[in-house]
């Protein structure tokens, strides 16, 4: 029995990286899951890791609030249902100072992760509504959600997940009546093609020892938040709504910290991109 037996979750974002892990982590705990990118070629790649029973892949841009409720129609057509919809996708701008930047790129990293997300919590909480069902929401918190985790260089992507935790406790207590779970997950530090420093920018090149030091530190596998995110979506979490759970909290930040030294001198490092 897993925890999430005959459960029916959507995954923005999830062909790679986090998400991936997440998708992976749901069906091994029994869920049906529904799996997306903006892009076909990454669909099909991921399709071929999952068992076809319990998977589906859909093609979808998360700016589209069209494609998104398209997202939950293709859901229902394939598993006649929806649990639990996570809005993992997002992206990063360069590591760059604000005139340093391509406006474009900035505007388009608020437009996939703070739009995004949402377009989902609407798409989602539209389905819940009409079904009168207590489903569940979890949006993704990051570098810049918490008090005094600044983001220079990377203002964009920090000033999203700034945005979205106060979007996801807002949008909480607008639905709290109803039943509906909206939560927030943070995922940590995860080396995923985010934070790739295989063609740094000026900037990041001064700083890159600086950097792969805090990754060698604070990075963990995607199976960390996979964890918490099965957790968040199972009958623990029934009846509550607003939650924050973070796999880099401060009791596991001094754990990876203290344990730093071994882990280099035994050469245990992870420093896998996932």
């Amino acid at each position: 029995m897993g925890m999430l037996d005959d459960k029916v979750a959507i995954i923005t974002g999830s062909t790679k990286g986090i998400g991936k892990a997440i998708a992976h982590e749901f069906i091994r705990q029994g869920a049906k899951v529904v799996i997306t990118s903006s892009s076909q070629g990454n669909v099909e790649a991921a399709l071929l890791e999952f068992p076809p029973e319990s998977v589906c892949g859909c093609v979808c841009n998360v700016v589209s609030t069209v494609d998104m409720e398209q997202l939950i129609v293709a859901a229902i057509e394939r598993f006649g249902r929806i649990d639990c919809f996570i809005n993992n996708a997002g992206i990063s701008d360069p590591f760059k100072s604000i005139t340093e930047s391509d406006p474009d790129i900035w505007g388009k990293v608020i437009d996939t992760n703070l739009k995004g997300t949402y377009n989902g919590c609407r798409a989602a909480v539209n389905y819940f509504l009409k079904q009168n069902s207590r489903g569940k929401i979890i949006n993704m918190a990051g570098s810049g959600s918490d008090r005094g985790s600044n983001t220079p260089w990377m203002s964009a992507y920090g000033s999203t997940k700034a945005a979205i935790a106060r979007f996801t406790y807002a949008v909480a207590e607008e639905y709290r009546p109803k039943g509906i779970s909206i939560m927030l997950l943070h995922p940590g530090l995860v080396r995923t093609e985010m934070l790739s420093s295989d063609n740094p920018t000026p900037e990041l090149s001064r700083q890159l020892a600086t950097f792969n030091t805090i990754l060698d530190i604070f990075a963990q596998p995607p199976s960390v938040a996979a964890h918490l995110a099965v957790k968040m979506a199972s009958g623990w979490s029934d009846s509550k709504t607003g939650i924050y759970l973070s796999a880099l909290n401060g009791r596991r930040k001094k754990m990876l910290l203290l344990t730093y030294p071994f882990r280099k001198i035994l050469n245990r490092i992870d420093r896998r991109t996932y």
